[in-house]
């Protein structure tokens, strides 16, 4: 009795993970490119630890070219994974309305020079240089869920004129390299022509990035809320709603608007603590325009409000600074906005260490994002569409 009821369960579980790939990859022409999507899903659902694709196939099929026919669809096959992340997007807005788009970049480190947009180079929160790939994701933020839907991946500029490299990692040719900000900007773009709910605020941390004020311009040009962690060294001009002439103060970083131990519009905001108990803090906020080459842009006439949560015993300087275009937003609601990128760094943990979006063995650009499409896939099925629901154990069959 207990052994047939395992097996219902276990073909009730299949029948589930067969509908979720249909709905994600049923556009897919050929019936071998949906049933090997479906194996390498499955795959990455039942089989722990390392996630290579030579695992993934003993886990799901007893045939001896499994592997082979695994590695062939993830790196040579020309499926379009757009259609996926489309219907990703929509799958994951069925659940709950988005509080907001949380847009984070992904270190992965590599060995080797030969995969498709390595490059060395100096992770602050590593504390050292990595030889790595850099994927940026965008992530659905709602109820407590951040649910990656998009990718992209940054190619360092020694990769645009590498003919050779290109070539062998099959990257196109309109593919050349851009920074986060502008990455950032492409994605929320592609979001905004996919998503079915109104646009919900942009999340990102760019704390790391000198550059930050370029996503603050793009963002304010296509009229996107947002809130956004900036460096402290980002430079603002003081300023009210009503400030006159751009020029009537001088210009001052983030940190020195901030800096004046909270004589610059202190508040204090009630927010919920790890254990859930609700605590009050102490707020530092000022109102700002962007200092910018050109004054007479549009986004250097935007007023905005920068603000950090003072960190206790943390001496004078404050904690991360975050801009928001939101001026008239409550000021815990802006915390609780803020704190959503939090979510999203946890689950960025969680792709990496349960998911496999480490473990992508192939050198191609192609495969790299089938890859993150699957592995976005699963997490999702996992998360959303059956939090409760294990796809069954392996069944050792062709695929």
């Amino acid at each position: 009795m207990a052994e047939d009821m395992s097996r219902a369960a276990a073909a009730l579980a299949q029948s589930r993970l067969s509908a979720f790939t249909e709905e994600l990859f049923g556009h897919l022409p050929r019936a071998d490119q949906r049933r090997w999507a479906q194996a390498y899903l499955r795959g990455l659902l039942v089989t722990p630890g390392k996630k290579s694709v030579r695992r993934l196939a003993s886990a799901v099929s007893d045939s001896p070219t499994a592997s082979q026919s695994l590695q062939q669809f993830i790196n040579a096959s020309p499926w379009d994974w757009r259609p996926a992340r489309r219907e990703l997007t929509r799958v994951v807005e069925q659940h709950a309305p988005t509080e907001a788009w949380s847009v984070a970049a992904a270190v992965l480190p590599k060995r080797g020079d030969h995969s498709c947009g390595v490059h060395r180079r100096f992770v602050p929160s590593a504390g050292r240089t990595v030889n790595c790939q850099v994927g940026v994701g965008v992530f659905l933020s709602s109820g407590g869920q951040d649910v990656p839907v998009d990718w992209r991946l940054l190619l360092p500029d020694q990769w645009d004129d590498d003919a050779v490299l290109r070539e062998r990692t099959r990257i196109p040719p309109a593919v050349r390299h851009r920074p986060l900000w502008a990455h950032t900007l492409d994605l929320v773009d592609t979001l905004a022509s996919r998503t079915s709910q109104a646009p919900a605020p942009v999340v990102a941390d760019m704390s790391e990035y000198p550059d930050a004020g370029r996503l603050v311009e793009g963002l304010s040009r296509r009229g996107r809320d947002f809130v956004i962690a900036v460096p402290g060294t980002l430079r603002v001009v003081p300023g009210g709603l009503r400030a006159a002439a751009p020029d009537l103060h001088a210009p001052l970083s983030a940190r020195q608007l901030l800096y004046p131990s909270g004589t610059r519009h202190p508040h204090t905001a009630t927010l919920p603590a790890p254990d859930r108990r609700l605590r009050s803090v102490r707020i530092l906020s000022g109102l700002a325009r962007l200092h910018l080459p050109r004054q007479d842009a549009p986004a250097a006439r935007h007023t905005y409000r920068l603000f950090t949560q003072w960190r206790p015993g943390g001496g004078q300087q404050p904690a991360r600074m975050w801009i928001t275009n939101l001026v008239d937003r409550r000021i815990d609601r802006l915390i609780a906005l803020s704190q959503l990128h939090r979510g999203t760094t946890t689950a960025m943990r969680s792709l990496e260490q349960e998911y496999g979006m480490l473990d992508f063995e192939g050198r191609s650009y192609p495969g790299w994002h089938h890859h993150m499409t699957l592995v976005s896939a699963a997490y999702t099925y996992n998360r959303l569409v059956h939090p409760a629901q294990q796809p069954g154990e392996p069944v050792h069959q062709s695929a």
